[in-house]
């Protein structure tokens, strides 16, 4: 059989906020000595792949910039595809117009083709209403991820998906999301890395975007409970992972990673 290919969550799976996971550096290093293929896929579209990497460097993770995929460079090459030199206008952060530069896709303020929002700390009222009128003539709507809020080192901040909702309140019209748990993503991170969804494992912490992109793609799926999602959530949630870790540190050591009582599988 061969070795399994892994799709790794960063934030509650790798890193909580600041913070190194325990375990994360050493799971990383397990992965890269013994050979195992793996990518991580982020929902955060506001920071670039080389930003990412410093930061996660910075918190003692040494992870190659090729094995790091963004909500924001997914929605990029979902533009490209659905619409080769066509216009945007983007309301995001430095990831999400780099990602759109990298592809050479074309930034408007005038009659642009698509409207596409991502995560970002100093979205206006203005550029809201822009955004909203561009679609409601005509411009077809595009968010990176459906995360309805982020923690932050101030608290508590309306994510990507809660500024779409307001965009769709107002237009009428819902956007399409690229980020997990669209199989999108999924697709794209398998192309990558010339991977068949059955030989992969994807591990994430949240039960409604990490684990339900698995389950709909056809590709194993681990649960770490170092995140969102704690084991009394997990026990009442309807759709269940294939199997169950308390973090990235007991994957590496096999025996510890216990599958999930028949009782709550499908």
């Amino acid at each position: 059989m061969a070795q399994k290919t892994y799709l790794l969550d960063m934030d509650g799976v790798l890193v909580r906020g600041r913070r190194l996971i325990p375990g994360a550096a050493e799971f990383i290093d397990t992965l890269t000595a013994t050979g195992h293929k793996f990518m991580l896929l982020t929902n955060n579209s506001r920071h670039t792949r080389t930003d990412v990497q410093r930061r996660l460097k910075q918190q003692g993770l040494n992870i190659d910039i090729n094995h790091i995929y963004t909500s924001a460079m997914a929605a990029a090459a979902y533009l490209t595809e659905q619409q080769p030199g066509g216009t945007v206008f983007a309301l995001g952060d430095l990831g999400l117009y780099q990602a759109l530069s990298d592809a050479g896709y074309a930034l408007s303020n005038h009659e642009p083709d698509f409207v596409l929002l991502g995560e970002c700390d100093h979205h206006t009222y203005d550029n809201i209403i822009q955004a909203a009128n561009f679609i409601l003539t005509g411009a077809r709507f595009v968010a990176t991820n459906p995360d309805v809020s982020n923690m932050t080192e101030f608290g508590l901040v309306p994510g990507c998906g809660s500024v779409a909702a307001l965009i769709e309140k107002t237009t009428g019209v819902a956007p399409y999301v690229v980020g997990k748990p669209n199989l999108y993503m999924l697709q794209a991170a398998l192309t990558r890395l010339g991977e068949k969804p059955e030989n992969v494992l994807m591990v994430g912490d949240n039960l409604d975007t990490d684990i339900e992109m698995g389950r709909q793609g056809g590709v194993e799926t681990l649960l770490v409970l170092s995140g969102v999602t704690s084991l009394e959530t997990l026990i009442a949630a309807e759709r269940q992972p294939h199997s169950v870790a308390e973090s990235v540190a007991h994957i590496s050591r096999e025996s510890l990673v216990k599958p999930l009582p028949e009782s709550l599988k499908d």
